[in-house]
């Protein structure tokens, strides 16, 4: 049922990244009763100096009525 996407800068640990996939899959279970069988979690590294093009723009500024959370940053104007 729910199928999480991260994304963020590389340079995290497989050790770091599966401490956040454990910790997003018991989150999950929590908030919407289901169990661990029924989430997946991909984690995609988008390079720093990509982030606006393939992060923000699309995901963030493009889909502002799926963002349950906005981020603390924006493009320097």
């Amino acid at each position: 049922m729910p199928h999480v996407i991260v994304k963020l800068w590389p340079g995290k640990t497989e050790q770091q990244k599966m401490q956040l996939t454990n910790m997003i899959i018991n989150d999950v279970m929590e908030a919407v009763e289901c169990s661990a069988d029924a989430i997946s979690v991909a984690i995609e590294e988008i390079p720093r100096e990509q982030w606006f093009e393939h992060v923000y723009y699309p995901d963030i500024e493009g889909k502002k009525e799926n963002l349950y959370k906005k981020p603390g940053y924006g493009p320097k104007k």
